[in-house]
């Protein structure tokens, strides 16, 4: 089966491609589809952006299409940055630096420092049938960055039960925890029992 990642992300695709491809499941970006275009992320949840992405891909290339929608919630923010995590600065142009910077600043002498990395995926099929997954992954915000792997906010992540952030575990590592690890793995199953009642 060959599905079409609503998304131009590298690492994601890197990650995307990891875990799917056991299944037999082929990954292609929508850049590599000849999709050039960004979808307005309008939604509220990460589970309304998620669609919108998958379904615009779905509509432009007319073949199945998959999609994550995910992000950091911080307690102590009332869920910042939650769905605007990618432009939590307010600049879209901005670096992952910026907005680790950005976000740190905000918890400055917050001592409870509880966080969870969200994940949703959604894919949409040109048929009209939509399948979902979510994961999280639970942990706090360190109180300086540590690591290089990853990217986004794994340098300042720390998972539930770990002394490491996430930018320093290693992909294999991460890939176990992680909330796009856990949405992917829940996706594999909903997608294999789809499958069996299509076949």
């Amino acid at each position: 089966m060959r599905l079409i990642l609503a998304s131009n992300n590298a690492h994601k695709a890197r990650e995307f491609r990891e875990i799917l491809a056991p299944l037999g499941i082929e990954i292609v970006t929508q850049g590599e589809a000849g999709c050039h275009f960004e979808v307005d992320e309008t939604g509220e949840t990460f589970e309304e952006n998620a669609f919108l992405k998958a379904e615009a891909a779905m509509r432009a290339t007319g073949e199945g299409a998959v999609s994550d929608d995910s992000g950091l919630e911080v307690d102590a923010l009332n869920g910042e940055p939650g769905v605007r995590s990618a432009r939590y600065t307010g600049r879209h142009e901005d670096s992952d630096a910026d907005r680790r910077a950005f976000l740190m600043k905000k918890l400055e002498g917050v001592e409870h420092r509880s966080a969870r990395f969200v994940s949703a995926i959604c894919c949409v099929f040109p048929n009209g049938d939509v399948l979902r997954a979510r994961g999280e992954c639970e942990g706090s915000i360190a109180t300086y960055e540590r690591g290089e792997n990853g990217f986004g906010y794994d340098a300042i992540f720390i998972p539930a039960g770990s002394g490491r952030t996430m930018a320093e575990l290693s992909a294999e590592e991460k890939n176990a925890i992680s909330h796009r690890g856990a949405a992917l793995r829940e996706f594999c199953r909903v997608l294999e029992e789809y499958s069996n009642a299509h076949k």
